[in-house]
């Protein structure tokens, strides 16, 4: 695991589309895309770059049940939005919200993930250490599936909603083993909020009760923060 500090945000989100570019240029082709505000000035700096995806597939992490594709907060519209029609990629995959069976379809999206390897997964990590939507107590051994939003995740992302009973309680994300499957991976935690438990993870605790300590086991992943020591 290897850790970079800025204390620039532009210099610390400069230098994650450094990596991804180069991981393109190494022959990546698949890549594990995440959502979320951290990400929103990574896809605003990639936009205006000159890294081309138009031959790359992607997975998203996640997506929330009960939300259609075009409304306004599914991250199949975030990505839309904030990426793909700025910069396109020759195939992009997102669970189906509306699906009617949820669990039937995270079988199905694990199965796409597992005949199509990622190369490179971007992530985020949420103040009580989950990694996609893989909520503390998650089993490492975990594939995409259906998954309860505890309360903490839903209360940080209401800000997006008009209010929290607007958030779904439901989401289909990768599971933590099909994360840790990517060849590569780049995690970034910005904001006071995330300092704990990412000083946790840099402890190198290794406990389901924070999903993201998994990453500690992985042979190839770098963090990006701007959390100074």
């Amino acid at each position: 695991m290897k850790l970079e500090r800025y204390s620039s945000r532009k210099d610390l989100y400069a230098r994650a589309v450094d990596i991804i570019g180069n991981a393109k240029n190494y022959g990546a082709t698949t890549f594990g895309l995440a959502t979320g505000g951290t990400m929103e000035p990574l896809y605003s700096i990639i936009c205006e770059s000159n890294v081309d995806f138009s031959n790359c597939i992607s997975f998203n992490l996640d997506e929330y049940v009960g939300l259609s594709a075009n409304h306004e907060q599914s991250y199949t519209n975030y990505m839309d939005k904030y990426l793909f029609r700025h910069k396109p990629f020759k195939e992009t995959y997102l669970p189906n919200g509306l699906a009617d069976n949820p669990k039937e379809e995270a079988l199905r999206y694990e199965s796409l993930l597992q005949h199509n390897p990622i190369d490179f997964q971007l992530l985020g990590i949420g103040q009580n250490g989950h990694i996609g939507f893989n909520e503390p107590g998650t089993p490492f051994d975990s594939l995409t599936h259906l998954v309860t939003l505890e309360q903490s995740t839903r209360q940080a992302n209401a800000r997006f909603f008009d209010s929290i009973d607007e958030v779904p309680t439901q989401a289909i994300t990768m599971g933590i083993q099909s994360i840790m499957r990517a060849k590569c991976i780049l995690l970034i935690a910005v904001g006071e909020a995330k300092r704990d438990v990412l000083q946790r993870v840099l402890d190198s605790e290794y406990t389901e009760d924070i999903p993201a300590s998994v990453l500690t086991k992985h042979p190839n992943v770098m963090i990006l923060t701007d959390l100074q020591e």
